[in-house]
């Protein structure tokens, strides 16, 4: 967990990403000739956080500083309306969606595998640093005709141009270090970089007592490498590789025996690699090019041991089935390009096309995996601009995908409405496909693409620094995929809310917060569920308080979050057999989620004589400062007749440390800006 947080901690200081407004800045891609858009921008479903944002809107540093965001940027958009509190495992579970079908984009690229190897029960964090980005939109419903393959919510990365200027960082913390360097080229023409960081957290869990038994890790390393080239006067070719390993191990009670623990050992290799060039060709035109590899390999052991840690084999049912073995390799390719043209009026159209190649094999227990798929897709959308005050995007996609064999297009439509007092109505409608999860894909090939139908309305305003959005929508899922006695497509379910966003930066000096809040209603029939349910990953009603303080007086800043969830339901789902059906043979509801989280930080020089003044600090924080006992369901023995609750694997989380960055010092930019 301290992994990312120090990445936050180590890089504020130098602040990459700049929150500054470049609005009035070029582009270094900006088409020649064109001028700037509209006022009115099309933004249902959307919330932006980029440095083109202005105001009140969120800029990356905004979101990945969050108290109890661990720098992970899914962990700082539950922060968000649509978002939902989960606790016990990773990723962005959206609008009554899992965490399946929200899918993560780099400059255009689909990231495949977002997230260290699922750990029953625990969260694992993101690999990626947010500060690699100057741009995030995160988009809960209705996202544009250009991205596809996530039925609930696209998250939009862009990288970095370039940096600011040289520099280069080192931390240090009780489990962790870190070190990283930007160099820059003359001119500003080139630059490269690369940071490296290894987490081993036994020594906090032997101080701090942890739920689980861990007899190996949990232990990170992860490094990254980027570099950067402007070409002509408009081009710029990025070029950005990620490599990570993980280790964890461990043990708990079995459920089904007191006299027996339950193993679970993974671990995990993965890279990722994107290159991408943008440039523009004419006055009119301009061209997006990118392409990206992945490769993720996961070995996952899970085993039955008595007191004395020896293995324990038993035939008998349900003790059969848990000494497992899994091996994947996964390959993963993506092409991909993007044409703009400017038409008059500042009209613009774009389109083109991109495919994705999935190749995946192992072993899972005595059983072969062979897998393979390609999927094709082509795309167009214009900007249209109907009046000053009126905008809409229209779009549509058409995708194949070869392991299902079947075609499918969806259709995009989003207006805008701008009013004489300076809000803004937005509304928006989509059909999004995806593809099953390839566990399901490989053993059933008589499947197809499911997919949701989107509608959002919304109504916006921002003034002063402060911004209020309050957004309706529904959505109707169709084809999911329900598992035995009939494996296939014949699952459905819905979501509708309404969701609340207030920011207010003005009203008192040096204090930015915000309050969201999200009501939903959903039920699905997919997987095992036996009719429709309100899917356990989902909370009625879901409300955050983000603040943050600064004191430039002595270069410090407090940031807290409260974030509350209703209670989400749970199930005992076992398989009926003389009924050939799945049953659910106990319910309930959890106790409501209340969290408050407490991030403090000090700003100080701690080599004030070197001729290379450093830009350092001091942090210290607590999640869950309360203590409060959060429980996220529960697991079932084997027969029901016990069960127990998902809680979080120490009441507490504690981190201190400091950290130093030479080559920028930033330090009123960045109590400013906070």
């Amino acid at each position: 967990m301290q992994k990312y947080l120090i990445t936050v901690l180590l890089l504020l200081p130098g602040y990459l990403v700049s929150a500054q407004d470049n609005k009035d800045k070029k582009d270094s891609t900006r088409l020649p000739g064109t001028r700037a858009l509209k006022m009115v921008t099309v933004s249902a479903g959307a919330f932006e956080a980029s440095d083109k944002a202005k105001g009140a809107s969120l800029t990356p540093i905004d979101a990945v500083t969050v108290a109890g965001s661990y720098a992970d940027i899914t962990q700082a958009l539950r922060s968000l309306p649509g978002a939902q509190q989960i606790g016990e495992q990773e990723g962005l579970f959206v609008r009554g969606g899992t965490s399946y079908e929200t899918k993560q984009f780099i400059d255009g690229t689909l990231l495949k595998y977002p997230n260290y190897p699922s750990v029953p029960g625990i969260t694992q964090y993101a690999r990626i640093n947010p500060f690699l980005f100057k741009g995030i939109l995160f988009s809960s419903g209705g996202y544009s005709a250009l991205y596809g393959q996530a039925m609930s919510s696209a998250l939009i990365m862009e990288s970095v141009d370039m940096p600011e200027k040289s520099s280069a960082s080192f931390s240090l913390f009780p489990a962790n270090i870190g070190t990283g360097f930007q160099k820059l080229g003359k001119g500003s023409r080139s630059s490269f970089g690369a940071s490296l960081s290894y987490s081993n957290q036994s020594w906090y869990n032997n101080i701090i007592q942890q739920r689980p038994d861990y007899f190996s890790g949990p232990e990170y390393l992860d490094g990254n490498a980027n570099f950067r080239i402007r070409t002509g006067k408009t081009g710029i070719l990025k070029f950005y590789t990620n490599w990570s390993s993980s280790n964890v191990g461990m043990y708990n009670p079995d459920i089904d025996s007191a006299a027996l623990r339950a193993g679970y050992l993974v671990k995990g290799r993965n890279g990722y690699n994107s290159l991408s060039y943008r440039t523009a060709l004419t006055d009119k035109w301009k061209v997006d090019v990118s392409a990206a590899y992945t490769y993720n390999h996961n070995t996952t052991a899970t085993s039955l041991t008595n007191g004395d840690g020896k293995t324990v084999i038993l035939h008998e049912e349900p003790y059969q089935y848990k000494n497992r073995y899994n091996r994947i390799r996964s390959d993963f390719a993506q092409g991909r390009i993007v044409f703009t043209h400017i038409l008059p009026g500042n009209q613009t159209l774009r389109f083109g096309a991109e495919h994705f190649y999935t190749n995946d094999k192992g072993v899972t227990n005595d059983s072969l995996i062979r897998f393979t798929d390609q999927l094709t897709a082509a795309f167009a959308e214009g900007d249209l601009y109907v009046a000053d005050n009126i905008a809409a995007k229209a779009g549509a996609r058409l995708e194949h995908s070869t392991a299902l064999n079947k075609w499918v297009v969806a259709p995009r439509l989003s207006v805008a409405y701008m009013l004489k007092s300076g809000g803004q109505f937005n509304l928006a409608y989509g059909i999004f496909y995806q593809e099953p999860q390839e566990e399901f894909m490989y053993y059933n090939r008589n499947l197809t693409f499911s997919s949701a139908t989107h509608y959002v309305l919304n109504y916006t305003r921002k003034e002063n620094n402060r911004f209020f959005r309050v957004e309706a929508y529904y959505k109707q899922y169709r084809d999911l995929i329900k598992i035995k006695p009939q494996e296939g497509n014949g699952g459905k379910g819905y979501a509708k809310g309404i969701e609340l966003f207030f920011r207010d930066k003005k009203t008192i000096r040096n204090l930015d917060y915000w309050i969201t809040y999200t009501y939903l209603d959903t039920r699905r029939d997919f997987q095992n569920y036996p009719y429709e349910l309100k899917p356990t990953f989902a909370a009625p009603h879901t409300a955050t308080i983000a603040i943050k303080k600064s004191f430039p007086d002595i270069n410090a800043y407090v940031n807290v979050s409260y974030a509350f969830a209703a209670g989400r339901p749970y199930y005992d789902i076992r398989f009926n057999v003389p009924d050939n059906k799945w049953q659910v043979y106990d319910d309930g509801t959890t106790k409501n989620y209340s969290v408050v989280n407490l991030h403090v930080a000090y700003l100080t020089p701690f080599f004030k004589h070197w001729k290379q003044k450093d830009f350092s600090g001091i942090a210290f924080g607590v999640n869950n400062l309360l203590g409060t006992k959060q429980v996220f369901g529960y697991n079932y023995s084997f027969d029901g007749s016990r069960k127990v609750p998902m809680t979080l694997p120490a009441s507490r989380y504690y981190f201190i440390g400091f950290f130093m960055n030479f080559g920028i010092d930033r330090t009123n930019d960045i109590l400013d800006n906070l």
